[in-house]
């Protein structure tokens, strides 16, 4: 087998050379997940910028509301599939499809969103999260009526911008830092 390209083009910290904070919520990720996600480590570049991207991370897709966890996902993988962010689409894409319990859905949003086995409410989500993505300034009221008519309310268009927001700078810091994606997220959930 071939070496492996190199998880980042800038310098990526030792663990044992990160500050306590830090390793410990790497170490904590690896021990539930099996392996560290390589955004913690290239990120752990910067760590003040660490600790305020993952603080608003956690806050965008870990709070409780009317978005589900694995909506809060296709978010991510449809805004990240048109930012051409491979890392987030093939790590994202896999905690949609656990999150989802499905094992297709990831590819489905990533290839085609308008084509997936999903919701016209999630469609509609999707394609507002797309237009904040790629268009922020053409959104408009009649965005938000037509959200409003698949029962989001002002909160829940909040978090969909938000999400769409936040993944847009990760998208971009993951693409100019030429972040790999782990191998293992290639196989997750894709056998319930």
């Amino acid at each position: 087998m071939q070496d492996q390209p190199a998880i980042s083009r800038f310098p990526v910290p030792d663990l044992a050379d990160m500050p306590e904070d830090i390793r410990m919520r790497i170490l904590a990720v690896q021990e539930k997940s099996g392996f560290v996600p390589n955004v913690f480590l290239v990120l752990a570049h910067r760590p003040d910028e660490f600790r305020a991207f993952f603080a608003y991370h956690d806050a965008l897709m870990d709070k409780p509301g009317n978005l589900t966890k694995a909506e809060r996902e296709m978010i991510v993988v449809a805004t990240s599939t048109l930012n051409q962010c491979q890392y987030c689409v093939v790590a994202h894409g896999a905690i949609l499809r656990i999150r989802a319990k499905n094992p297709l859905i990831a590819d489905q949003v990533a290839v085609n969103y308008r084509k997936a086995d999903i919701t016209d409410r999630q469609k509609a989500m999707i394609e507002f999260g797309i237009k904040v993505s790629g268009e922020a300034h053409k959104v408009g009221e009649d965005d938000m009526a037509r959200l409003k008519t698949f029962g989001f309310d002002e909160e829940d268009i909040w978090d969909i911008a938000a999400i769409a927001a936040f993944f847009g700078l990760s998208n971009r810091l993951a693409n100019i830092t030429n972040m790999r994606p782990n191998a293992e997220f290639y196989a997750l959930g894709r056998t319930m």
